[in-house]
């Protein structure tokens, strides 16, 4: 004896198998790909430095800083600057109490504010060390742009800053590390 077997169980069946397999496959998605709606970090653009990066027209600045003594002092830009354009460009930046420093950068080669040959300073900061001080960035050349930027104001507390303060001898780069050729000798201990 033949017995029938009922059509009416094979298509719930199948769904309930189709809904389990496409559950289990977003579950194991969901626990293995948890970047899935979460931001990715490596997509994040920032300046990993002490200064600012910010895109101008045809100029690029990276890593903008302003090294100064204090309030109501000198403040030496430092970073560089960099011009995608095919023509010079002349960057000015304004301070504070109509403090002012421009600098020409030919296009393709990088110009960078902490060269011993570059004195990009702002004769007053109105913000102490630590803060971060208003200044009006502009191009000149090809393609006119202007920004109103805040730059970190740092001072001489890390070692690395130090030979950039404005004013004194203090404001040329750090002397060289190489060996010299004088040798110093120290008298025996007597033991």
């Amino acid at each position: 004896m033949k017995l029938a077997t009922s059509n009416r169980w094979v298509a719930p069946r199948r769904l309930v198998a189709v809904s389990v397999i496409g559950g289990s496959l977003l579950g194991v998605s969901a626990l293995s790909g948890c970047g899935y709606i979460a931001p990715q970090q490596t997509t994040v653009v920032y300046s990993a430095s002490d200064g600012i990066r910010q895109d101008l027209g045809s100029i690029e600045l990276r890593n903008i800083l302003l090294v100064s003594g204090g309030v109501d002092k000198p403040g030496r830009v430092i970073g560089a600057v960099f011009n995608t354009s095919k023509s010079d460009i002349k960057v000015t930046f304004n301070g504070a109490k109509g403090s002012q420093t421009e600098f020409t950068v030919k296009p393709g080669t990088p110009y960078y504010l902490n060269e011993a040959s570059d004195a990009s300073i702002l004769s007053s900061v109105s913000e102490a060390p630590g803060s971060l001080e208003t200044v009006k960035v502009s191009q000149n050349g090809s393609g006119q742009a202007s920004a109103e930027l805040k730059i970190p104001v740092l001072d001489g507390t890390l070692e690395e800053y130090k030979p950039y303060l404005p004013g004194g001898a203090s404001s040329q780069p750090a002397p060289s590390t190489e060996p010299s050729s004088e040798t110093t000798t120290s008298a025996p201990s007597g033991h």
